[in-house]
């Protein structure tokens, strides 16, 4: 199973930035997927995540700001950031989840978005 992300890096506050996330070795269309972030001394906390059957959930936090969308046929994710706040500065974690998989998760090695004021 490999998670591979791309797209973190260095973007000013007001801007906006895209990740992506290709998953293989898991029935992809099977798996909610998304993005999971870890500031520093926080919990990693849900930032997006999409059912198998296309539905979007977001944090309350970025609600507005980003856009997260699925491709089956490509087996890849993508999170649309726009209007970034320093606060949104994090490692960035794809995440493809199946209670019935084995595993049941998988995570990618994590991007890191920092967001400068």
């Amino acid at each position: 199973v490999q998670l591979v992300e791309s797209g973190g890096g260095l973007v000013q506050s007001g801007g906006s930035l895209a990740l992506s996330c290709t998953v293989s070795g898991r029935i992809f269309s099977r798996d909610a997927v998304g993005w999971y972030r870890q500031a520093p001394g926080t919990p990693r906390t849900m930032v997006a995540l999409v059912t198998s059957d296309g539905v979007p959930e977001y944090a309350e936090s970025v609600k507005g700001r980003f856009t997260l969308s699925r491709d089956n046929s490509k087996n890849t994710i993508s999170l649309q950031m726009n209007n970034l706040r320093p606060e949104d500065t994090a490692v960035y974690y794809c995440v493809a989840v199946n209670p019935k998989s084995s595993p049941s998760s998988s995570w990618g090695q994590g991007t890191q978005l920092t967001v400068s004021s």
